[in-house]
């Protein structure tokens, strides 16, 4: 005999915090522990808008950290239909252009459904829906070491321009959207990802909803 007791609302926990502050960090633990049968990993850089109809040089002086680089109504709509029980296109986004690839990835409901980045806590409608809400904390002076890495290894960029958006825009934002919208957070660990406790913790809440998915 088949239930027809519907299955339980997705939980979804909300992950911000500066750039590499260790969002990804912390996002990916709860992924490798959950597996992707039961956590639908959002993260906020697939909704970057589209800049198909700028020249790339005006492209690569765009302000990515700032809420209206976002594409948040589409964002909301996949929350939104992801909380219902569909399937959702996720844009994949094409950094060295710095525009939207074309193509999607597409993500199915799950028991948990975690949205990662930098200022997921700071646009009102998307912060109500989470049932969690987390804050990465770490210096200043560490998150800007760990993008002058990860963006010369990974996205063709060079120090100088590195440093150079970073002091333009990167950190005014920060300290504008992105600091500020850590005082709505349930959760903020010091030491971002590199918080073994914090991270335990959270760990056994997800292990937690596993289990009675």
């Amino acid at each position: 005999m088949t239930s027809s007791v519907p299955p339980p609302r997705p939980f979804l926990i909300g992950v911000a915090g500066g750039t590499c502050s260790g969002k990804t960090t912390v996002s990916e633990r709860l992924a490798e522990l959950a597996g992707e049968e039961h956590l639908a990993l959002i993260k906020l850089d697939s909704y970057y808008i589209t800049r198909d109809h700028q020249p790339i040089e005006e492209r690569a002086l765009a302000n990515y950290d700032h809420p209206d680089a976002f594409d948040w109504p589409l964002l909301n709509d996949h929350i939104a239909a992801l909380l219902n029980g569909a399937t959702v296109p996720v844009p994949i986004y094409d950094y060295a252009n710095h525009t939207r690839s074309g193509d999607v990835r597409m993500v199915a409901p799950a028991r948990i459904v975690v949205v990662e980045g930098i200022l997921v806590l700071y646009e009102p409608r998307l912060r109500e829906r989470f049932d969690l809400k987390v804050y990465v904390d770490t210096d200043a002076d560490l998150r800007l070491i760990r993008r002058l890495t990860r963006d010369v290894a990974e996205r063709g960029r060079t120090p100088e321009s590195i440093v150079s958006q970073y002091l333009t825009t990167v950190r005014p934002s920060h300290e504008q959207f992105i600091e500020p919208s850590k005082r709505h957070a349930d959760v903020i660990f010091p030491q971002g990802g590199l918080n073994e406790p914090a991270l335990d913790v959270l760990l056994a809440r997800v292990r937690e909803l596993v289990r009675v998915a």
